[in-house]
């Protein structure tokens, strides 16, 4: 409870609204306090809760705990936390007020009732409490709704096969429901995703559609002339309306108890993808997202980032939300297989370093040497490698990072998967048609393809729904949260970029798929240096004295070191040029011996991880970086070695000889690929600091 002031007006908040109460003299000192208002644009300090950033199944301590895909959170009045992970876990989690980690509901993955630890779940996401005290469970892969009574016993409540239809209990049906939510007359609230429609189960059972029609959109109306487009998560407001995030609308949305729908937080370029909802007592609310970032939305519609924002790093997918005590909020990172408590900071504080993502040691998907392309036991040429400067097709040659890692492919040829797997997200596909199309399965993503088609754009089975347009036109292929996909299945055909983009880790936190070892590659190539360089604040060139030197002053703000490098791997083309792995320089006195501290070159940039800064590209690279794809004459691979992008990380650096005496000294770069292959060339730059 918050502090407040004891008056004699009581606000009692409840599920499906607020009742006000006054009450007499006497009784005033026993009313419960008046919480003050909920404080906006605070800065946010994110704090571990459970799970160490691994996938997995492991209940004990807090920080040793592992996950597979915690979603839904629910917080009970003695503050354990229960927790909706899914995955290959399916079953419900208790974190416990002591820290402790321990089962709830749910043993192996399936669909049957019973006893808590012996019922069977399949890909849970959503949780709510009714006000009997019982649990409701959106059971997504299992196309129900699940009620876990105070006695642990689990039933299902209604649905229990994919469709639609309205009806009674388990005549009912749903597709992939993610979001419920509890009034306080008892009627369970389900915001049945693939469907795209709210639905109620009224207290005898019976389940009516509220909001929404037989395709999606975007509609504010009433009832079944309302559209929403894969909504995903529900929580009530403190006028007794529903909340609704409509997920691939970018929109929070609102529906009344009569079914009447408007937009509360229009699409803009706050959101992107909204996965949860928390509201506060006086409506401040809060909107976890599929970019991994966490937004409060005044009652006035103001929109705020906290978690997200460039000082506070994002998450990986924030996928559940929950009010704590004291302001703070509790978040499900999915991706990234932890638990967060996220804490207002007094105006004065600033926040300390986090721990956010994935663990940097986690295993990698066992993929056991398998290409995406046929035979996936064969040699095939790589073509692209993380790391590498990207441009865009409008003349601006330094844009992003390359996030990925490029192999040949034929135009239609098939994409395949390279380990088991499961869709855990709702938006799982992405740009029907455009160069960039592309498909997750858990932390693997496979770009530059036809989703789910052939060549011919003919689906390859049931799992691969698509979506047409009044005039018959694709619009969009859509996979249910939950669906499993198995080595070597087909998941696209190579579209005009003859490649298949594959990613390894959430976005932000991808890592190098080389890692994961590829059956017949082979890279015996040393990476070759073309040419090093300074460059001085304003990224101008240093030119060489008479004599062939730079000349450097001794004092000043120092000077960038650029390393001019490109690779290759045994059968690429002569015309294939790659960017290195390691990237670095020394210092060498005038002989070719090392100063002192440079034994061994400063690897400052290495592609083991992606940093999460969009323009790492500029930290990374120096001008006249490009490939020719992006209307470079040739390609070139210029990098600024004095900064540091390596393990997720960006800092600017420059090289400061004043700790050096004036004289003449060489600086040496560096090279490396993955196989551990020295690079070879023009390394050396004599140089000449002045006094």
């Amino acid at each position: 409870m918050k502090r407040g002031r004891w008056i004699g007006l009581v606000v009692l908040a409840t599920a499906a609204g607020v009742g006000l109460t006054f009450l007499p003299r006497q009784e005033r000192a026993l009313a419960p306090a008046v919480p003050e208002p909920s404080p906006l644009a605070w800065t946010a300090q994110i704090e571990p809760l459970a799970g160490d950033g691994i996938s997995g199944s492991r209940e004990g301590a807090a920080a040793q705990a592992r996950f597979a895909d915690p979603w839904g959170l629910l917080r009970l009045e003695d503050g354990t936390v229960l927790v909706a992970d899914a995955g290959d876990n399916s079953r419900l989690r208790a974190l416990r007020p002591d820290g402790r980690v321990e089962a709830f509901a749910g043993g192996a993955e399936g669909f049957a009732d019973g006893p808590a630890l012996q019922a069977r779940f399949s890909t849970p996401s959503a949780l709510a409490r009714g006000v009997d005290g019982a649990i409701y469970v959106a059971d997504t892969g299992n196309h129900a709704i699940r009620r876990i009574d105070r006695d642990g016993q689990v039933t299902t409540l209604a649905g229990g096969q994919q469709g639609f239809a309205d009806g009674v209990g388990r005549q009912a049906r749903f597709d992939a429901p993610m979001g419920v939510a509890v009034d306080a007359h008892g009627r369970v609230y389900v915001a049945d995703t693939w469907n795209d429609r709210i639905r109620v189960i009224e207290r005898d059972g019976r389940v009516r559609t509220l909001a929404g029609g037989p395709e999606p959109g975007h509609a504010d109306s009433v009832g079944a002339a309302a559209r929403f487009d894969t909504p995903v998560a529900l929580a009530w407001d403190n006028q007794g309306r529903l909340l609704v995030a409509d997920f691939q609308n970018n929109a929070v949305r609102r529906v009344t108890l009569q079914g009447s729908v408007d937009t509360v937080v229009p699409a803009g370029e706050v959101l992107n993808g909204p996965l949860s909802l928390a509201v506060t007592h006086d409506d401040v609310l809060y909107v976890g997202d599929h970019g991994g970032r966490i937004v409060q939305v005044s009652p006035g519609g103001h929109q705020v980032v906290l978690v997200g924002n460039g000082r506070i790093p994002r998450l990986a997918r924030a996928a559940g939300l929950v009010l704590d005590r004291d302001d703070a909020l509790l978040v499900a990172d999915a991706a990234a297989y932890r638990l967060h408590r996220i804490v207002p900071l007094a105006v004065d504080q600033s926040p300390a370093p986090a721990l956010v993502g994935p663990a940097v040691d986690a295993p990698l998907p066992l993929t056991e040497g398998r290409w995406p392309l046929a035979p996936q036991d064969g040699w095939h040429e790589v073509v692209g490698t993380l790391g590498e400067v990207r441009g865009t097709f409008r003349g601006q040659s330094r844009h992003h990072l390359h996030g990925g890692y490029d192999i040949r492919g034929d135009v239609g040829q098939s994409v395949l998967a390279i380990a088991d797997g499961r869709i855990d997200t709702p938006a799982a596909s992405w740009s029907l048609g455009g160069q960039a199309e592309g498909l997750r399965v858990g932390p693997l993503g496979y770009i530059h393809m036809q989703v789910g088609r052939d060549p011919r754009g003919v689906p390859f089975d049931a799992r691969w729904q698509q979506l047409r347009d009044a005039d018959g036109r694709l619009e969009r292929i859509r996979l249910r949260r939950g669906t499993k996909i198995k080595v070597g299945d087909r998941l696209g055909s190579i579209n005009s970029q003859a490649h298949v983009h594959l990613v390894l880790g959430s976005s932000g936190f991808e890592r190098n798929a080389v890692a994961l070892g590829f059956t017949g590659f082979v890279d015996t190539v040393p990476p070759r240096i073309t040419e090093v360089a300074l460059l001085d604040d304003a990224d101008q060139p240093l030119r060489p004295a008479a004599d062939g030197r730079v000349e450097v002053p001794r004092s000043g703000p120092g000077v960038q070191i650029v390393v001019e490098a490109w690779d290759q791997v045994d059968g690429n083309l002569p015309r294939r040029r790659l960017g290195p792995y390691q990237v670095g320089y020394q210092v060498l006195q005038a002989d070719g011996r090392p100063l002192a501290g440079y034994e061994q070159p400063c690897w400052n940039i290495e592609f083991n991880r992606m940093p999460p800064q969009r323009d790492a590209v500029l930290a990374a690279y120096a001008p006249d970086s490009g490939i020719t794809v992006h209307g470079s004459a040739v390609t070139r691979f210029r990098f600024l070695a004095t900064n540091t992008v390596r393990d997720g990380l960006m800092e600017h650096g420059r090289w400061l000889p004043a700790a050096l005496p004036p004289g003449d000294y060489i600086i040496r770069g560096s090279a490396r690929d993955y196989s551990g292959n020295e690079g070879v060339g023009a390394r050396d730059l004599p140089v000449r600091v002045l006094p």
